[in-house]
């Protein structure tokens, strides 16, 4: 059975979760602005501090601390809902991960901090950062791991009382994810461990770089869809119960999730195009997997509007798009997903650009990247984020959410579009003249093009400044619904599937099965070009003893 309410120790698991998720939001967020206000060229960092080192804040802090916390306490709350309390040993377990990250994320946010690792987040080699910044990182993975063990506990412990039974949906979801974040960070531990570890302690003196990114990049690209999989939770299974309505297929998003698993960690060179060393036949075969995730994509936009409309026809829309006028728009819980929905179309066709092997030419290294990232991760997935918070915060802390505060967060999520539609903009106009991704205006300020660039650099400032404000909006809301906001009870919503739909096939569940056909896949995908990497290294990178 489900609870109605998440546990208060389980709660307080949750809340510290997203207390750093916020605290990381507020420190990358103000390290962004300052980045988009460097490249105007119009603005110098105060002191000592070095525009790598802040693009490298920003990186780190939002794409890997942020994500990561929100993420797991999303999901430790999830599943405390919708499986039941978590025991005191999964519990256990999920504070030591907890506290293994953040010891993991100080480590690192000093040593980046010091100026001694300004490497990006995506920490190519040969850069090469103080051995603290990898340890740092190190701890959080593992300890996301620790978490991760927990979540698949609670599952299997699940699973033990009630034979026979269909997962809760929010619950399946949870472990699909995480088995997929498992599976991904090998590839960024092993890189950790093996190889830039030793390195940056003077154990060996070279690196093989073409190694170290196709292990980045097989964990890089699923670790897109480990951001984004949590939105398709809140879409398939919350937003559905927010605004009245149905789950329109539960065995379509289950499907879908499985898809996701399949298809989102063999593909990691698509990433690596224009890299040599790597066969074009094996590249063409990683874009083409890649193409398959368009499917459960497709899949879920069509479940979720089909969702809005038949909740839209209940209330007794007419018409094509009489539904639409149906929705909340006045409920924060709704518009913030909502609108990161709509945002995503435009990131989805630019996530086609950037795998197809011709059009990926054009845009390769150029800020129309940094663009994308900002439409996905940025927008669809953050402001879904927001959205939770809304929700799940006074949830875990016993308030409620004011008719105050909900205005304020709709004002948020129109504020937060604006600016990101001002940058995000600017950034794929200017990366479609060759504007060059993480650099400043210093470094190509010399460049024939660079005063076609200027102009979007300052819309950029421009939507970075107005995003700025948007933190400030969320970072109000979020303080006030943890310590201010008035005591009761609100609900963890959690939608029903419609009585028409579809008996869940048993076959979902067969974790044998699919976690087998994604290893299968992965080994198919990466076997034969990896130890084609290691026989035909480089000759310096050949005396790295450890391959």
């Amino acid at each position: 059975m489900w609870s109605n309410k998440v546990d208060r120790k389980d709660g307080k698991l949750a809340m510290a979760h997203l207390y750093v998720a916020f605290i990381a939001l507020l420190l990358g967020g103000l390290a962004g602005l300052l980045q988009v206000l460097v490249r105007t060229g119009e603005f110098q960092l105060p002191g000592n501090i070095g525009y790598y080192q802040i693009l490298t804040v920003h990186g780190v802090l939002l794409a890997l601390v942020l994500t990561t916390f929100f993420i797991i306490g999303f999901q430790f709350a999830g599943l405390s809902r919708t499986a039941g309390t978590l025991s005191s040993g999964v519990r256990k377990a999920g504070w030591i991960g907890f506290w293994l990250m953040t010891i993991g994320t100080a480590i690192t946010a000093t040593f980046i901090l010091l100026n001694e690792a300004s490497v990006l987040y995506t920490f190519y080699a040969p850069l090469q950062a103080h051995p603290g910044f990898y340890i740092g990182l190190t701890l959080v993975v593992v300890g996301s791991w620790v978490s991760g063990f927990g979540m698949f506990t609670h599952y299997s412990k699940w699973k033990k009382t009630n034979k026979g039974k269909v997962t809760p949906l929010l619950s399946f979801m949870v472990i699909i994810n995480m088995v997929m974040w498992l599976v991904a960070t090998l590839g960024v531990a092993a890189a950790m461990l093996v190889q830039f570890l030793p390195w940056s302690l003077g154990f060996v003196d070279t690196i093989d770089v073409l190694v170290s990114r196709t292990l980045f990049w097989y964990f890089g690209h699923p670790l897109v869809y480990f951001w984004l999989l949590p939105a398709y939770m809140v879409w398939y299974v919350i937003i559905p119960k927010i605004i009245g309505g149905k789950i329109f297929s539960d065995a379509l998003a289950r499907l879908s999730f499985i898809l996701f698993l399949l298809f989102s960690i063999p593909v990691g060179f698509h990433h690596q195009l224009t890299e040599p060393g790597i066969d074009p036949t094996w590249k063409f075969i990683q874009v083409a997997l890649t193409f398959m995730v368009v499917i459960p994509s497709l899949m879920t936009a069509f479940s979720l509007f089909a969702t809005f409309e038949l909740y839209g026809r209940s209330k007794g829309a007419t018409g094509l798009f009489g539904w639409f006028k149906k929705l909340p728009w006045g409920d924060a819980r709704f518009f913030a997903p909502f609108v990161g929905m709509l945002f995503f179309i435009p990131a989805g066709a630019g996530g086609l650009v950037n795998a197809s092997h011709q059009l990926n030419q054009v845009v390769h290294n150029t800020i129309w990247v940094t663009g994308h990232f900002h439409l996905t991760l940025a927008t669809s997935v953050i402001l879904t984020f927001f959205g939770i918070a809304y929700w799940l915060i006074p949830h875990l802390t016993g308030r409620v959410m004011t008719k105050a505060m909900n205005k304020l967060a709709i004002v948020q999520t129109i504020v937060w579009s604006v600016g990101m539609f001002f940058m995000s903009s600017a950034m794929h106009a200017a990366g479609l003249l060759g504007a060059p991704r993480r650099s400043s205006f210093s470094t190509y300020g010399d460049a024939p093009q660079a005063l076609e660039w200027i102009p979007y650099q300052m819309f950029q400032a421009i939507g970075g400044s107005i995003l700025f404000l948007g933190i400030i909006l969320i970072l109000i809301i979020v303080i006030n619904l943890s310590f201010f906001a008035p005591k009761g009870e609100t609900d963890f919503p959690i939608g029903e599937t419609a009585e028409q739909a579809e008996k869940t096939p048993a076959i979902f569940e067969n974790w044998k099965l699919w976690i087998g056909v994604t290893i299968a896949l992965i080994l198919f995908a990466y076997t034969v070009p990896f130890i084609d990497m290691i026989q035909n290294a480089p000759p310096g990178s050949k005396g790295f003893k450890f391959w």
